[in-house]
Parts: C-alpha cells; structure tokens; sequence
C-alpha cells in the first residue's frame, strides 16, 4: 500500500492501479522516489515498468546490508526512463536466512553482472540467473566480503599444517 504522498505521483499510482498487491511502501524524499516491492513480485513489476512506463534503463542494483536488523538485505534496483528523463529507486527486502530473489535478467539483460556482483559480494542468490557465479572473488573464496558480518582482516588460515 502505497503512502497518501505517493499517490498523486503518476508512476507510484499506475502501479498500484495495476497491482496494489506487489507495493509494500515508499517515499517521495528530496526528489528522488523509492518504491518496496514484494520480492515473489521483482520480475512482474520490472517487466511491467519497461514495458507499458518506458523504464528501459536499468542504470543500477546492488544491496544494502542491515545486519543484524531484520529483514537483512535490501536490495535495490536504479531504473531511468530515457523518453521522460525520469528516475526510480525499487527495492526488496530480504532475510539474513537464504536471501533469494528472481532474476530480472529475463527484463534486462545488463542485470547479468549486476546480480553477478551482488551474489559474490553479499550472498544474494537471484533464482533463474542463466549464469551465477563470482565475478570479483576466485572461485573457491568462502563468504561474502560486503557483509557486515564478514571478519575485516578477512578469514584466518592456518598454515601450519603446510
């Protein structure tokens, strides 16, 4: 459900037009509008602003992690229509415990790496990704090294076994 100040905003109100369900929130702040969406809903929604709201850009998606607040994970999606020169920050949220989301690399393919980078950095898997693997860490790197939780000097091995 979307708050009152959204609802005079002509993209926060097509959506919800649309599918009321998919919104669980967001905010008009400083210029900038930023909406929550219900995870089972990412592809939908995405699918439905590049297609009938001309957001044909996806110019971002990354994480924020808020550990040990819950639900950890936000993950966040920066689309930009080019025809009206218009901004929208989407976001879901997502536990500590097996953060999964859909892939919306079906809506834009430059999703790929983006998702890429945010499974190996934070541990996000995206379900339906053609090819999730690391991109920035070797193959084989236990944990995810943006994590609030990850050790700062990184894991301790021991070598005296070498």
């Amino acid at each position: 459900m979307l708050p009152d100040n959204l609802k005079d905003l002509t993209v926060p109100a097509a959506l919800e037009a649309w599918d009321a369900e998919a919104l669980a929130g967001g905010s008009h702040e400083f210029g900038e509008t930023t909406l929550w969406v219900r995870p089972e809903k990412i592809v939908a929604v995405c699918r439905h602003l590049k297609e009938q709201l001309q957001f044909v850009r996806l110019s971002g998606l990354s994480c924020i992690d808020r550990h040990p607040m819950e639900p950890r994970f936000e993950v966040f999606y920066l689309l930009h229509s080019i025809e009206r020169n218009e901004r929208l920050r989407l976001k879901v949220a997502l536990p500590g415990e097996n953060p999964v989301v859909d892939s919306v690399v079906c809506v834009w393919v430059g999703a790929d790496w983006y998702e890429r980078e945010t499974f190996d950095l934070f541990g996000i898997h995206f379900t339906g990704h053609p090819n999730l693997k690391r991109l920035m860490m070797p193959e084989g790197w236990d944990g995810h090294p943006l994590r609030k939780d990850f050790p700062i000097h990184g894991h301790k091995y021991s070598y005296q076994n070498e």
